[in-house]
């Protein structure tokens, strides 16, 4: 059957993106010369350059972030024990997500590759060599051209991890007509929570197809990390009671490190490893610890390692919490004392470490209310709190279970996700 005609403000898009074309080859080759590009992703984003499409169904999905692009990779990976005959595709815009997915393993028979920009040539030429039979889209990395042509190919699609705040649904209402173009076309649409849910009819969606799915992001796989080095650590660190600060914000810093201070009088030769959100902030953070606690704090970016007995060690790279989670038996994870929202609890929790947070995790509110619940997670509301909460788990030192962390909702996903799929 012919495929319905799209609506008018897909068919404007479509036109402009189809003009526009020279713009993001350009574009693209300016972001080459500044090195925020390679010639990989360049060749790969504009269609000419692709792996060898497996045989059999494959799966496809597209996530913007890293978080949501672990989320996909822990999704696949359970759907891949159940559907031996699939093999997966995760696409990314962002060189920092498909870094992430490098380093900690994509699942079996699982490849990434870079997302076409978003014009007529370079979208049909992905999909008539991937030819996928679904298409799943993570949160709201919404491509109108993408869309128009999966479901011109009558390829099913389905939105997963959906989230939307206020002042992400006031930005997008600019955009409503598209919206209310692509969004009916989702078979199924997963929400975070009730307000994602009521923004998604907002903007267009059916609310008979919408779930509240809370977030996937407990499916996250442990992050990865360099097994020598984490050996090599180990030994350095064999008997001093270790705690980090994970992602770390202005104002942040400074709390940890009081709470350190007074940690180091009950047990002296504690370390804490400060792993700050943004690592050009590595100097500024090494100088404000060195003023609290009268001692150098070495930096990884300078190649410091361990060696001395600093009481704080500065994570400032990008790429190595799999080490830094590996290394604490708890964290306390940044972004939640600061205006933020908080950070992921589950990258730490899948590596058995503790996870501490301070009262500002709307980011995550739904997993954190949660895993509270389950005693995985703890609010800490000061630097009382804070030593409290390190010095119990020391004294208990052993990891935390992780066989609650995939829940009801989660495992209802993967089940909605695989009935997608051609038998």
């Amino acid at each position: 059957m012919k495929p319905a005609r799209p609506p008018w403000a897909l068919r404007a898009y479509l036109v402009l993106a189809r003009w526009l074309a020279p713009v993001w080859h350009k574009g693209l080759q300016r972001r080459l010369l500044r090195g925020k590009e390679t010639p990989r992703s360049v060749r790969q984003k504009l269609g000419s350059e692709y792996a060898d499409r497996p045989t059999g169904p494959l799966v496809w999905g597209h996530a913007v972030g890293v978080g949501e692009s672990m989320a996909l990779a822990g999704l696949f990976a359970r759907l891949a024990e159940r559907r031996p005959d699939c093999s997966f595709l995760i696409t990314t815009t962002a060189r920092t997500s498909g870094d992430a997915l490098r380093r900690t393993g994509l699942p079996a028979r699982c490849q990434h590759q870079f997302a076409p920009v978003d014009t007529p040539e370079a979208v049909s030429r992905f999909l008539d060599h991937w030819r996928p039979s679904l298409a799943l889209w993570c949160e709201m990395d919404l491509w109108p051209a993408l869309i128009a042509e999966t479901d011109a190919r009558a390829i099913p699609r389905a939105l997963v991890n959906a989230r939307l705040s206020p002042e992400s649904l006031a930005k997008r209402r600019w955009g409503r007509w598209l919206y209310q173009a692509l969004l009916p076309g989702f078979r199924d649409l997963f929400a975070q929570n009730e307000a994602t849910a009521d923004a998604l009819v907002a903007l267009g969606a059916p609310r008979e197809r919408i779930t509240i799915s809370g977030t996937i992001k407990a499916l996250v796989p442990p992050l990865g990390c360099d097994a020598v080095d984490l050996e090599t650590w180990q030994q350095a660190l064999a008997g001093r009671p270790v705690w980090l600060l994970a992602s770390s914000h202005p104002g942040e810093e400074a709390l940890a490190l009081a709470a350190h201070v007074r940690l180091c009088e009950q047990r002296p030769g504690a370390l804490l490893i400060i792993a700050p959100r943004a690592p050009a902030r590595g100097l500024e953070v090494a100088a404000l610890a060195s003023a609290v606690v009268s001692r150098d704090a070495p930096l990884r970016s300078a190649g410091a390692h361990i060696a001395t007995r600093s009481p704080v060690y500065i994570a400032d790279t990008i790429g190595e919490m799999g080490l830094w989670y590996r290394l604490a038996p708890v964290a306390l994870v940044g972004g939640s004392f600061a205006s933020v929202g908080g950070h992921n609890p589950h990258e730490p929790l899948a590596l058995g470490c503790a996870v501490l947070h301070g009262p500002n995790v709307w980011n995550f509110a739904e997993s954190y209310e949660r895993l509270n619940g389950l005693r995985q997670a703890r609010p800490v509301n000061s630097e009382g709190d804070v030593i409290r909460e390190v010095a119990a788990v020391w004294g208990v030192n052993r990891p935390v279970d992780t066989t609650a962390l995939v829940d009801e909702q989660a495992e209802a996903v993967i089940e909605r996700v695989q009935a997608l799929l051609p038998r």
